[in-house]
């Protein structure tokens, strides 16, 4: 049974970005692309070296995956993160790619959550998520995710795409890791609990955590 993590760069207001150009996402007349580039420089201070060594699969949704092959397939293998997404197989949700050219891509058939829950049962180590707002939000209202890997860089933006949206009921969140980088961007690691039933009250502990 493998994990699935999600891995996301937030700002402070929980606006969602990669670490891109300023035109990354122009989406609602959004005007900050690229906000989240600057702080980049010094992830390597709180990420392992041995980045993507427990990732036995990605998962994107489509246009993040078009961006991510845009770029990486061009990267050269010394750069630890250019060697994991390269070489480990990758899953697509999307309706309308059928033909992919980033080599180890493969297009998730049917449901997008039926196809999960079987990508999660079969194999070990984890299905690492990145990006991809839209689908995560439909994994975490299916209870698909066990684990959230935030990067919150400390700058508030007032808008912009946020990660989280409505859940069918509240989830705790257990901290596994925290850490923190000299440019500010604090990296926090939860695992995630089931959601709690609707007739049972939140503790104040989970009230805290979700």
């Amino acid at each position: 049974m493998r994990r699935l993590a999600i891995v996301e760069f937030l700002s402070v207001d929980g606006v969602m970005q990669g670490l891109g150009s300023p035109d990354e996402d122009r989406d609602g007349g959004f005007e900050h692309g690229g906000w989240g580039a600057p702080f980049g420089a010094a992830l390597g201070e709180v990420l392992s070296p041995d980045i993507g060594a427990q990732t036995s699969a990605y998962l994107f949704g489509r246009r993040t995956y078009e961006k991510m092959a845009a770029f990486w397939p061009n990267q050269s293998d010394t750069d630890p993160m250019a060697a994991s997404l390269n070489a480990t197989p990758k899953y697509v949700a999307t309706r309308t790619l059928r033909d992919l050219d980033w080599a180890g891509a493969t297009v998730l058939e049917g449901d997008v959550l039926d196809a999960v829950g079987r990508l999660k049962a079969d194999g070990s180590g984890a299905v690492v998520v990145l990006g991809s707002g839209d689908l995560v939000r439909q994994l975490m209202s299916a209870g698909l995710v066990d684990e959230l890997r935030l990067f919150v860089h400390p700058l508030l933006l007032g808008t912009g795409k946020r990660l989280f949206g409505d859940l069918p009921s509240p989830g705790s969140l257990r901290l596994e890791d925290i850490a923190s980088t000299s440019l500010g961007t604090v990296a926090l690691t939860y695992s995630v609990g089931r959601p709690a039933s609707s007739d049972s009250p939140v503790t104040s502990a989970q009230a805290s955590a979700v």
